[in-house]
């Protein structure tokens, strides 16, 4: 989303922009996602949800994203209905629509990503795939953000923003790409949550977002676990809507069912040190989930943050050259 962004927006700035696009199609992850950009309804709940997070860029995307979802709405992208959350306000949009959207009309060249001369934006989707092969867990994402972004940053200057946490899900086991948002094991806080040797490793309430229950999934042996189902937890609607696409349960007395559950990662919250006009370097951005450091500690919109910096930085990267 962040590239795509970043170049249509440069293009209405009247800069030449060119999309290097890895794969085979573009929309990276956001193509593969529920498509909910937001913000937490107030800065400090922001904070307080990502303490570790750089508190200036956490505020730039805070404080952009209204006017960023204004932008999308000129660009002719079309909302779509979505469950309200009382912590967060934003917007859903289908996810092929949007990548349509921002895509038409660009200079976009698939398959290979050709060295790039300067001014550079990346944007690249972080490195999941190659975190997640590091610590065996599954990949939640596109199969192409494997770190070049970052790297390419890296060598030419960039500082890195080093961070051992990601946003992910618990996950019944590998599945399809387009069964990523409605396959995901996401009522872990209705469960006993417990480890192979039958431990209890979560025993504490569960975020809204779960995203700290599939760190801690992450954690154990295997990056997998089990959730427990009592018949009560088993009769919830967010649980019977997502039980089906479980791989491997076992029965529990009194009616209750184990569910195996194993942790696959979305993106990556390190990446490359980036200012509030998203620059990494001379002559380089960074926008998207290959900025690092905003969301430490917690959970926030990666797809906010794809906007609003690819916003920033398309128009820092115009008006510098």
């Amino acid at each position: 989303m962040a590239g795509l962004v970043a170049a249509a927006r440069a293009r209405e700035l009247g800069a030449d922009a060119v999309v290097h696009e890895k794969g085979d199609r573009p929309g990276g992850s956001m193509l593969l996602s529920s498509g909910v950009v937001w913000r937490y309804r107030d800065f400090d709940e922001l904070r307080r949800q990502c303490p570790g997070g750089d508190e200036a860029l956490q505020r730039l995307v805070w404080e952009r994203l209204d006017d960023a979802l204004g932008w999308l709405d000129r660009l002719g992208a079309e909302s779509v209905p979505h469950a309200a959350n009382p912590l967060t306000t934003g917007r859903r949009f289908d996810p092929r629509a949007l990548t349509e959207t921002l895509a038409r009309g660009l200079d976009l060249r698939l398959g290979a990503v050709e060295e790039p001369a300067a001014p550079v934006i990346v944007a690249a989707g972080g490195y999941p795939v190659r975190f997640a092969q590091e610590r065996g867990l599954l990949v939640r994402s596109n199969r192409w953000s494997d770190g070049g972004g970052v790297a390419l940053a890296l060598a030419r200057g960039a500082e890195e923003a080093p961070s051992e946490e990601f946003y992910g899900r618990a996950m019944p086991g590998p599945v399809a790409e387009g069964d990523f948002v409605r396959a995901s094991q996401l009522y872990g806080r209705f469960a006993r949550r417990v480890n192979d040797d039958g431990e209890e490793f979560f025993p504490g309430e569960v975020s809204w977002s779960e995203n700290d229950l599939a760190q801690a999934i992450a954690a154990q042996p295997g990056g997998r676990a089990w959730f427990e189902l009592d018949a009560e937890a088993l009769a919830r609607p967010e649980v019977a809507e997502r039980l089906p696409y479980a791989q491997e349960t076992e029965p529990l007395p009194g009616g209750g069912l184990r569910v195996r559950v194993r942790a696959a990662v979305t993106h990556t919250y390190g990446g490359v040190r980036i200012d509030t006009r998203a620059r990494a370097a001379d002559g380089v951005w960074a926008a998207g989930v290959d900025a690092g450091g905003v969301s430490n500690g917690g959970y926030a919109s990666g797809l906010a943050q794809a906007l609003v910096l690819g916003l920033v930085a398309a128009e820092d990267a115009a008006d510098g050259y």
